[in-house]
């Protein structure tokens, strides 16, 4: 269904682009010795070189330039064997250079695209560049009422924005594009995707024009959204503000917006500033990147399974529904979680438990599925119990409730709690009788038609015994005993 914003004039489409500032994981900044780790004390990981001391050089990160390569294979991108730094010339406290060293005209990667899957269709979303870019430091406001405090242990970490074409027509194709480029980074271990702490940040460039227009109007930025459901937010409430502007015969400049995610709005940064405000040219500290063919094809060689391949093993060979697959593939520790259970198992078992009952228990707890009390071999061995006929179902999810309070395996728990199905026919047949012979009146309803009601035997079956019967077993027996009757 087609994504449009009603006006008073007509119906209008939105256009909308994203640019995805990735933080690279790599041991030190991209052009100095300090470390890049996150969590650090204040200006703890600064080289002279990230506080643009006088005299210092930078030195190109070999391992930053490997991981913007990774990243374009799983972009289906071209890898530029050329590329080439400049001097992006603006001036902030946050930033001690000056200027910020980025790839204006030679990135190091071209273009690519992701695809994407919504309640629309499948559908690529075109990439149209990568390039290496070196991060600024942070400013913080709320340490002080007069004072700002600068923070640089950011400075000069390595950044690969990621800048897509102007594809996107709904903001559910704007998840779902961050979700998959998300994947892709974690599945790569190029950037760890958490935008949470920062390392991945969205800018979402949205125009707005009528239905059936080629046209492609004003843009406005919204700068440095982070979170999924917040850059879906902020492409509905802003393209509604252009949509109202224009049919008020009002118009707007190019600029810069903050996405407020407690009152649902956007509002003014600065006016969005063009290339030429930025007076960039070539770097003169630092030399161009010459790839080789064979330095590029190694790296190939060493790319591990990426998410999309994964989800079509997942469904030809696991035989898993497109849905469930893509859950799974959506982020490298569940997929990995899900392997390891899946070993021996039925997949689809598998896939039910962890989608169904663990992603409820991390989501109610708070943890994510590497925090798991439950480990991937133990709700392996879980599901194998109740193929077997260890254990029934509702028994499953009595053990399970344990196995996350406890972390034991589930025949430890099964043992202790004594909670074996039971499956010797003569107890079970015993059991019935009694059940049949105190309730007369309802076998004499089942003989003159009412089967439902062999339902409400079942259950009683079941309370008995605490739940120890096969449910299938006791089905057989008690249509044995209510054929003798």
């Amino acid at each position: 269904m087609t994504y449009t914003i009603k006006g008073k004039t007509g119906d209008w489409e939105i256009v909308v682009g994203l640019e995805v500032h990735c933080q690279i994981i790599s041991n030190s900044k991209v052009f100095s010795g300090a470390s890049a780790k996150f969590g650090a004390s204040a200006n703890a990981n600064v080289s002279f070189v990230d506080a643009a001391f006088p005299g210092m050089l930078p030195v190109v990160n070999e391992k930053c330039i490997e991981q913007c390569v990774k990243t374009g294979m799983g972009l289906n991108a071209v890898i530029n064997k050329y590329s080439r730094f400049d001097r992006k010339n603006y001036f902030y406290a946050d930033l001690p250079q000056g200027y910020q060293i980025s790839q204006l005209y030679y990135p190091i990667v071209g273009e690519g695209y992701i695809e994407v899957t919504t309640d629309d269709g499948t559908k690529r979303i075109g990439v149209e560049r990568l390039h290496l870019e070196q991060d600024a430091a942070k400013s913080i406001h709320d340490m002080s009422p007069n004072k700002s405090y600068i923070d640089l242990n950011r400075s000069g970490v390595g950044l690969m924005e990621i800048v897509s074409k102007p594809d996107i027509r709904t903001p559910q194709e704007a998840g779902e594009y961050l979700r998959q480029l998300r994947a892709i980074v974690r599945a790569l271990e190029t950037c760890d995707g958490n935008m949470d702490e920062g390392s991945m940040r969205c800018d979402v460039n949205i125009s707005v024009r009528p239905v059936g227009s080629s046209e492609l109007r004003q843009r406005v930025e919204v700068k440095n959204v982070n979170s999924v459901r917040f850059v879906m937010q902020a492409i509905e409430i802003e393209a509604q503000r252009q949509v109202d502007l224009y049919e008020d015969g009002k118009t707007f400049s190019q600029e810069t917006r903050l996405f407020d995610s407690v009152n649902l709005e956007t509002r003014p940064m600065r006016s969005k500033e063009n290339a030429n405000d930025y007076r960039y040219f070539p770097d003169p500290d630092l030399l161009p990147v010459i790839l080789t063919d064979e330095h590029i094809e190694n790296i190939r060689q060493n790319l591990p399974e990426l998410p999309e391949a994964k989800k079509k093993r997942y469904i030809e060979v696991l035989g898993l529904p497109a849905y469930d697959a893509g859950i799974l593939v959506s982020d490298k520790e569940t997929s990995l979680y899900f392997e390891t259970a899946s070993e021996g198992q039925d997949a689809k078992k598998v896939a039910n438990w962890v989608m169904g009952d663990l992603f409820a228990y991390l989501n109610k707890s708070g943890l994510s599925i590497s925090e798991s009390p439950v480990s991937a071999k133990n709700l392996g061995a879980l599901i194998g119990l109740i193929s077997d006929g260890t254990i029934s179902g509702k028994i499953a999810k009595e053990v399970f409730e344990i196995m996350t309070e406890t972390g034991k395996d589930p025949a430890t728990i099964v043992e202790e709690k004594g909670l074996k199905q039971v499956s010797d026919t003569g107890a079970i047949e015993a059991l019935i009788s009694d059940i049949l012979n105190a309730n007369q009146d309802k076998v004499a309803e089942i003989n003159a038609g009412k089967d439902k009601l062999k339902g409400w035997f079942v259950g009683q079956i079941m309370k008995a015994s605490q739940g120890k019967v096969n449910p299938a077993l006791a089905n057989q027996l008690l249509d044995k005993k209510l054929s003798e009757q």
